[in-house]
C-alpha cells in the first residue's frame, strides 16, 4: 500500500475507495474472488498501473473485457490525461462498472460501453486487456480498434514470451509486430509482463 500511496499522491484516497469497492461489492457481485482481498493492491492495482508509462499523453484508451475495471480504472486514477472507455459485454459487470465510475466521480474521464470488442465501430490510440484471451484470439477481437495506428497492451503472465514466439508466423502474416515488456508501476512493485502489439513497419516484414 505504501508504494501505491506514493505513486498516486493526491488521488490515493480514490484508489483506496476503489479497493474498498472491489473488496466488498466486487466480491458480492462475483467479480473478485474472496481469496483475492489480501492481494488487491499488489496483484490488481499495481499490476494494472504498471503500464502507465507505456501510454503516451492524451491518448484515447479502450479497456476491453474490463470486468471489475482492471486495468482501466487504476489507469484513470493515475493518468487524468487519458480518456478511457471500459468495454464489457456482460450486463452484471457493466452495471458494476457504471456504479463504480459514478462512485469514484470519474464520469468525465471514463465511459462504460456494454459491448463485445469486435462489435465496436471506432478506433483508439491504445487498447488494453488483462487476462482476457490468448494473443491471436485477442487480436481477432480487438484488431480493428487499434490497427493501423494504435497499439495493443495485453497484460500477461510469465509465459508471454513463449506465447509470442508461438504466434510469430500468424503475426507476420498479418503484418503485426509483438514484443514483451517487463514493467513496474513503481520501484518496490512486482513486475508485470506486457505484450505490446502494433502494425509492422515495411522494413520489419519477414517471412516464416
Amino acid at each position: 500500500m505504501d508504494v501505491a500511496e506514493e505513486l498516486y499522491g493526491d488521488n490515493f484516497i480514490w484508489v483506496k475507495k476503489y479497493v474498498d469497492i472491489l473488496a466488498t461489492s466486487g466480491v458480492d457481485w462475483g467479480l473478485i474472488g474472496p481469496q483475492e482481498e489480501p492481494r488487491l493492491w499488489q496483484r490488481h492495482i499495481l499490476n494494472s498501473a504498471a503500464i502507465h508509462r507505456l501510454i503516451p499523453e492524451g491518448c484515447e484508451v479502450a479497456d476491453v473485457g474490463s470486468g471489475a475495471g482492471l486495468p482501466g480504472i487504476p489507469l484513470a486514477l493515475l493518468r487524468p490525461d487519458l480518456e478511457i472507455t471500459l468495454v464489457e459485454p456482460l450486463l452484471r459487470r457493466s452495471n458494476f462498472l457504471i456504479e463504480t465510475v459514478d462512485a469514484l466521480h470519474l464520469g468525465d474521464q471514463v465511459h462504460v460501453i456494454r459491448s463485445r470488442a469486435e462489435e465496436l465501430d471506432t478506433t483508439f490510440d491504445v487498447v488494453t486487456a488483462r487476462a482476457v484471451a490468448g494473443l491471436i484470439k485477442l487480436i481477432n477481437w480487438t484488431g480493428k480498434l487499434f490497427i493501423p495506428h494504435g497499439i495493443l497492451l495485453a497484460l500477461k503472465g510469465q509465459g508471454a514470451e513463449a506465447e509470442v514466439e508461438g504466434c510469430l508466423p500468424e503475426l507476420s502474416r498479418r503484418h503485426l509486430a509483438a514484443d514483451v515488456l517487463v514493467a513496474r508501476a513503481a520501484p518496490g512493485a512486482e513486475i508485470t509482463h506486457v505484450t505490446r502489439v502494433r502494425e509492422m513497419l515495411l522494413t520489419e516484414v519477414r517471412e516464416y
